[in-house]
């Protein structure tokens, strides 16, 4: 095979796939351009997903018109001028790579113009070749314009998601380095519609309220703590236990201020909440950690997404410690005989009587009418038939017949049987009863949805919008009744029957967020059965009777897959009589 060199234009566009993935990527290397620049202002304005056009404007530093031109070449760059500077580099860029990366896969226009000169300066590229440029009045500063993504590269386009879903990531983006830089104004702007605005007031706080909204702002603690020997130091905000999420989307993490991943920040995040959180829920935070330079490797990534750290078991410790203090420095001193409730508990349900109980399994099993949810859920009579067990199941003896014995810690059922003991976690075992019901009936278009008394006003994310629109078919499959109200605002009027909730709009937005969670299962419709089964499932430390325990296991038994919950969780463990005998010595 014949060794030789790639094309200018090939090489250009290789080049550009390790910069350009999609939409986002080109506005995360221009919104790092502006912040670099000194900017006060930066407005995002995007058209179909940024993938028609994508145009980000700033009041920063401005290029010098002589040097402009210079800046579409490869490694060209203002911010590193000599090897050692690779060992603590200050800024958000510095390769040098943006712009003729982005240029080498769109139609570009930049225009600029420094304080000091009186006129500003453009230049346009087409698909990475030069296509004119000269003087042109503007403000200070630079504005850039990508239209047509990819339209030189089909193949590439094709295996990006809808305008919907990448607008969405583009809001998230900008909102996380809103959060991190509170002196800069961020403004986005989705078609006509302004998606996020943040005065640049340089207060913490108001960040968090344009990005989150009030409810989340006011429920969010102030985090700060270094560690002496290192002086690494973090700041920024955490949820208190009561305000949490169904996925980890919420958690975000700043180096210096650079927006980066790291599986071990998240560990450290969620280890801080062990113990205050209830299964499967974790927090919202915004957290910076300040380092040295020197101790931090922003090079280690293509799109500086991750980074290495020389001290990793210190930075682990020193936001740990921080995040813990913080929630420590807040819990409220504990009553005796107060009912335990609300933000502190350790279970995520309250004991809320014996019809709860009713209105799940008779409801679910046997589809018999129920108050309309967001009303009365209760009822106070028939428990002892807790619901047989689905009539279109036929056993699967894939489990002995277990006999209920008692519940432990109000999340365990003892059962036994001839080959000794089991316990049964009283949710994952109704999570996968729920899930096997809901898929079959969505195979057999046998959902039934549970029309609300009066709809239920939900204002959603940016995110959960794009996640909604792209999977409506499916949430209208499995029951769920929605119209758009305005902007993000959505009024849900029916949620699935077998949906017993007080709050249907937190059911909606927390099947949203199970749903945008990539890789939870392998199907959509998988996600959102599993989600709305998690959502509908009995919870630990919620009292059963004997008959609802032993309706249960007798569903649990003929399920397809009795061992595990849908998300892969054992949903019993079994102790042999030979090992209990050996235990007490019989043996």
């Amino acid at each position: 095979m014949t060794i030789k060199l790639l094309s200018p234009e090939l090489a250009a566009q290789i080049a550009a796939g390790e910069v350009v993935e999609r939409p986002v990527s080109v506005v995360k290397e221009l919104v790092e351009n502006s912040i670099d620049a000194g900017s006060s202002r930066i407005t995002v304005e995007i058209k179909g997903g940024g993938i028609e056009e994508i145009r980000v404007t700033d009041d920063g530093s401005g290029i010098p018109a002589a040097e402009a031109p210079l800046a579409f070449q490869h490694h060209a760059t203002s911010k590193l001028d000599a090897p050692e500077a690779l060992d603590a580099i200050a800024t958000l860029g510095f390769r040098g790579e943006a712009l003729p990366s982005i240029a080498a896969v769109s139609k570009m226009t930049l225009t600029t113009r420094p304080d000091a000169e009186d006129m500003g300066y453009f230049t346009e590229f087409a698909w990475g070749r030069p296509v004119g440029d000269g003087a042109r009045g503007s403000p200070p500063g630079t504005s850039v314009v990508v239209a047509d993504l990819f339209g030189n590269l089909p193949a590439r386009r094709k295996f990006l998601k809808s305008a919907a879903a990448e607008a969405g990531r583009i809001h998230d983006l900008v909102a996380r380095y809103a959060l991190a830089y509170p002196e800069i104004a961020f403004r986005l702007a989705v078609g006509e519609r302004q998606s996020l605005a943040t005065p640049g007031s340089g207060r913490d706080a108001d960040p968090l309220l344009a990005v989150y909204g009030a409810a989340v702002a006011a429920g969010m603690l102030a985090v700060s703590g270094a560690d002496p020997e290192t002086g690494y130091r973090v700041e920024g905000f955490a949820s208190a236990p009561s305000l949490h999420r169904a996925n980890r989307s919420y958690m975000t993490f700043f180096i210096n201020r650079r927006w980066i991943q790291n599986r071990m920040l998240t560990f450290a995040l969620e280890e801080a909440y062990h113990g205050l959180l209830p299964e499967k829920r974790y927090p919202i935070a915004a957290l910076n950690l300040v380092l040295p330079y020197g101790d931090v490797d922003v090079n280690s990534h293509p799109a500086k997404r991750e980074v290495r750290f020389h001290q990793e078991g210190k930075v682990y410790s020193t936001l740990q410690r921080a995040v813990r203090s913080a929630l420590v420095s807040a819990a409220p001193v504990p009553e005796l005989g107060a009912e335990r409730r609300g933000t502190w508990a350790p279970f995520s349900g309250a004991n809320v009587g014996r019809g709860f109980f009713r209105s799940q399994f008779d409801a679910g099993a046997s589809g018999d009418s129920r108050p309309a949810a967001g009303g009365d859920n209760r009822v106070d009579a028939g428990l002892d038939g807790a619901g047989p067990p689905d009539a279109a199941l036929t056993p699967q003896q894939a489990l002995p017949a277990l006999r209920v014995v008692g519940q432990v810690r109000l999340t365990y059922i003892v059962a036994e049987s001839p080959d000794g003991m089991y316990l049964v976690d009283q949710h994952a075992a109704h999570e996968r009863v729920l899930f096997d019901r809901i898929v079959r009936r969505a195979a057999q278009r046998e959902v039934q949805s549970q029309p609300l008394l009066s709809p239920v006003a939900v204002e959603l994310t940016p995110g959960q919008v794009a996640t909604l629109e792209a999977h409506r078919e499916f949430l209208q499959t499995y029951g769920y009744e929605l119209e758009h109200f305005g902007e993000n605002s959505y009024l849900v009027r029916a949620v699935p029957a077998i949906l017993v909730t007080q709050d249907p709009g937190k059911s909606l937005l927390d099947v949203l967020d199970l749903v945008a969670f990539d890789g939870l299962l392998r199907e959509r419709g998988d996600i959102l059965a599993a989600s709305v089964a998690c959502h509908s499932a009995i919870r630990a430390g919620q009292s059963m009777t004997e008959a609802e325990m032993r309706s249960l296991l007798e569903q649990l038994e003929v399920t397809d897959n009795p061992h595990t919950c849908p998300h892969g969780r054992p949903t019993l463990i079994h102790f042999s009589s030979y090992h209990m005998e050996r235990e007490f010595g019989r043996r």
